[in-house]
């Protein structure tokens, strides 16, 4: 009877960042949903620039009881400077954090009534399959963005470590996408020689190390991406497509109280159906003083009514240095600015009719989910690869921008507008595939969907059931 009552159980270790957390505690939660004696603890790594995680990972263990979080220990955190890669950083950080991992994890297998049947972790804390092997555990990876991303990662392999991209250097060829890449759409960290490219290499490098590679997003979409990494022309590790995993209910945020919650609603509640545009650039992302003009200046031109999430929106006193004349009057009725925003409701809401978006892959999954098409601004990390692939491989969002970078060259107020109008036109391409994609992105994980087949041969790896 014992034996029956025994559960295996998993140990997560994910970067508490937005774009990497948020999915890897909705696939912890997917996976217990799936199989109801799996247990999983969650390992939590403090962050400087993520401060709102603890927040969130208990808001998911207060209502999951079969899942756990325990706090790594506050090491010293790498200098500063190396924020400039964020993922240069973190690798520094994690060759701290190593032995006091390998040393919770072994105490977990040695002390726990479950078995532990692996460790999951984010392709970013790859250098940890050394502490599974250690220990005799298998290791899985998670990949919080889309699998195009990964067969770029895979791909450079076909180059050298100190073999940093270059602005000149010609179009890339990824085995997985359908037409080379320009080097203008790739991640920043692929040009910087201070360590951010050789970062991004010694990962790829680890990846065929793991049991499998979790990935969150769909074969609808990305099937041409995940036949190029079965293919046999490299060698990686099963691939599981288990998206889009979205948290339905939104991120939880501490500088969004009730009342801004519900007055921004209540104002969407106010316009018409499909007449909105919703303009809201991540956790990062923020302009200048003259981009965020010509931004404001294309929305006053066009006409469209919006809602427009800025990290710090202008006030009485500093309104005449950052928006053009009288434009906080203007706005009164047809607009609104905010300083965060309940995004997924918002997406979820009948009066809009699109997104401008800096296309972080969580946003473009979200967006899908509920039909709402982008107009496309990227600005870090992966974000002009995505970008580029929703313009040009999918026909999934209008470009305005797919190889803007933070610092770039100002995006004119009449360049927006165009894109505004387009994004804006209903009748326009984009908007029928972005419907079709929805009903495809919700089959998967039904019952019977290929997220859903796909999680099970997953479940069954990790359990043993194969």
């Amino acid at each position: 009877m014992a034996e029956m009552n025994k559960k295996e159980e998993l140990i997560f270790f994910s970067i508490p960042g937005s774009g990497h957390l948020p999915s890897s505690l909705e696939l912890a939660q997917l996976l217990i949903k799936h199989h109801n004696h799996l247990s999983i603890t969650i390992l939590c790594m403090k962050l400087p620039y993520a401060p709102y995680s603890d927040a969130y990972i208990r808001s998911v263990t207060a209502s999951q009881p079969q899942i756990q979080a325990i706090d790594l220990p506050q090491v010293e955190p790498p200098p500063q400077e190396l924020l400039r890669s964020p993922p240069h950083y973190i690798l520094t950080f994690l060759q701290t954090l190593k032995p006091h991992v390998k040393a919770i994890v072994k105490n977990i297998s040695s002390s726990h009534s479950n078995t532990v049947v692996g460790l999951v972790i984010d392709v970013f804390c790859a250098p940890l399959i050394d502490v599974a092997n250690d220990l005799g555990i298998p290791s899985y990876l998670y990949m919080p963005s889309n699998v195009g991303f990964l067969n770029l990662m895979f791909s450079l392999q076909k180059r050298e470590v100190g073999d940093a991209f270059n602005d000149s250097d010609p179009q890339w060829l990824v085995p997985g996408l359908p037409d080379p890449v320009p080097s203008s759409v790739l991640p920043d960290a692929f040009f910087n020689k201070q360590g951010g490219y050789a970062t991004y290499y010694k990962l790829a490098q680890r990846f065929k190390d793991s049991k499998g590679i979790i990935v969150n997003s769909f074969s609808e979409l990305e099937q041409y991406a995940i036949d190029a990494l079965c293919d046999g022309q490299i060698q990686t590790p099963p691939i599981y497509a288990v998206g889009p995993l979205i948290n339905l209910k939104g991120q939880p945020n501490q500088n969004l109280d009730q009342a801004q919650h519900d007055r921004i609603l209540k104002w969407l509640d106010e316009q018409p159906d499909s007449s909105v545009v919703f303009l809201c650039f991540g956790s990062r992302g923020s302009f200048e003083p003259s981009q965020t003009r010509e931004i404001a200046l294309a929305l006053q031109h066009s006409g469209v009514r919006f809602l427009w999430s800025m990290l710090s929106p202008p006030t009485k006193d500093n309104e005449e240095r950052i928006l053009p004349e009288g434009f906080l009057e203007w706005t009164e009725g047809r607009g609104m600015l905010c300083e965060w925003a309940p995004q997924v409701e918002i997406l979820a809401h009948k009066a809009l009719v699109g997104f401008v978006s800096h296309c972080g892959w969580n946003s473009i999954l979200e967006s899908m989910w509920f039909g709402v098409p982008i107009l496309t601004w990227p600005i870090y990390a992966e974000q002009q690869l995505n970008a580029y692939r929703m313009v040009r491989e999918f026909g999934l969002a209008v470009e305005l921008k797919v190889d803007y970078r933070r610092g770039s060259d100002l995006v004119m107020e009449e360049e927006i507008e165009k894109g505004l109008k387009q994004l804006m036109d209903r009748d326009n391409a984009v908007h029928k595939k972005v419907k079709q994609m929805k009903e495809m992105a919700r089959k998967a994980i039904l019952n019977g969907g290929s997220s859903f087949i796909s999680v099970g041969e997953l479940i069954d790896v990790m359990t043993g059931s194969i």
